[in-house]
This record gives structure tokens, sequence and C-alpha cells, in this order.
């Protein structure tokens, strides 16, 4: 079963991806590097940033791996790659 969730990319992921949100369709029962993993396959250049990402799941931090989630139809999903501040 599947869901469409709202993703939004945030500053290297942004520019990876060549748009800053859209609307995907994702199973509904995915670890976080699973779907991680269905991300890069609509946008592989993304893959570069893999070990770097975190997400930001219903605005809660979620570390790439095991980590069951449960998505809801209209879940927003944020891809935060790593931001330098000075």
């Amino acid at each position: 079963m599947s869901c469409q969730v709202s993703v939004l990319y945030f500053a290297r992921s942004a520019e990876l991806a060549g748009l800053r949100c859209e609307t995907l369709r994702v199973p509904r029962q995915v670890t976080s590097l699973q779907l991680w993993e269905e991300i890069v396959k609509v946008h592989p250049r993304l893959a570069v940033i893999r070990d770097q990402v975190v997400f930001a799941v219903r605005q809660e931090y979620v570390l790439l791996g095991d980590q069951l989630l449960v998505l809801q139809p209209g879940d927003e999903v944020a891809i935060i790659p790593p931001i330098s501040g000075g």
C-alpha cells in the first residue's frame, strides 16, 4: 500500500534535485533508508549526499537506517543536508 507525501528539499539537496518541493507516491510502511532509496530513484544525483543527509518526517528528525516509518497521506518529508554556518 502506498500514499502521497510532500517532499521538501533544502540547501544542497534542492540543488541536486533541481526543485524545492514535490509530491511523491511512496510505500506507507517503509524504513527511513528505504524511503531515501525511493527518493534517490526519482533524483539519482542525491546519492552523493547519502552519508550526510537527515530526514525530518512530520517535523521530527529521523536518521537514515532501519527505523520503521508509518506514513500518512499528505505527510511532509524534509531532506536536510548538512548546513554550514559561521
